[in-house]
């Protein structure tokens, strides 16, 4: 299991996150709409960028961050994955005015966090998932993945846009 820390404490996360050049597994997630959505449902490429929760500051920087630096790119579908209901969800991005992400929740689909490689599998925030992004093609092929060593950083922006 990996382990990332949670303030400088040891947190270990099950699962493997996919790697780049693989296929990247499957989904089904809950929509604002609490419909059910695939991976599959979403054509060309898509930043998943999954975090433990859209109240915490760092989990809200980064859908603003992403919101701002790749939505709106051609081909290109950010969709922000957390265990937040969706009404919070829709919540929190209709006070900051983000409209150009789509947020899934993991709420009726505790299989994404193992599958993924994103369950907390012990400390405080068991049972959320690990901060990652992971870029796919139109094919779902993972061209870039990162699990966030420290709970409290942000993910390299950068290294993920790069790889559109």
């Amino acid at each position: 299991m990996p382990t990332i820390t949670l303030r400088g404490n040891p947190i270990e996360v099950s699962g493997v996150l996919p790697v780049v050049g693989s296929q990247a597994p499957a989904f089904n997630l809950t929509n604002g709409d609490l419909a059910e959505v695939t991976l599959a449902d979403f054509a060309g490429s898509k930043i998943l960028n999954i975090f433990p929760s859209v109240d915490t500051p760092t989990c809200a920087t980064s859908v603003r961050k992403f919101n701002e630096q790749a939505a709106g790119r051609d081909g290109v579908t950010v969709l922000c994955i957390s265990a937040d209901l969706p009404f919070a969800q829709k919540r929190f991005c209709g006070a900051e005015g983000i409209e150009g992400v789509v947020n899934l929740s993991t709420f009726r689909h505790p299989e994404f966090r193992s599958s993924w490689g994103v369950e907390f599998a012990s400390g405080p925030l068991q049972g959320l998932t690990a901060r990652a992004v992971v870029v796919l093609d139109a094919d779902n092929k993972v061209l870039h993945s990162e699990l966030v060593s420290e709970v409290g950083q942000e993910p390299d922006y950068a290294a993920a846009l790069a790889v559109l």
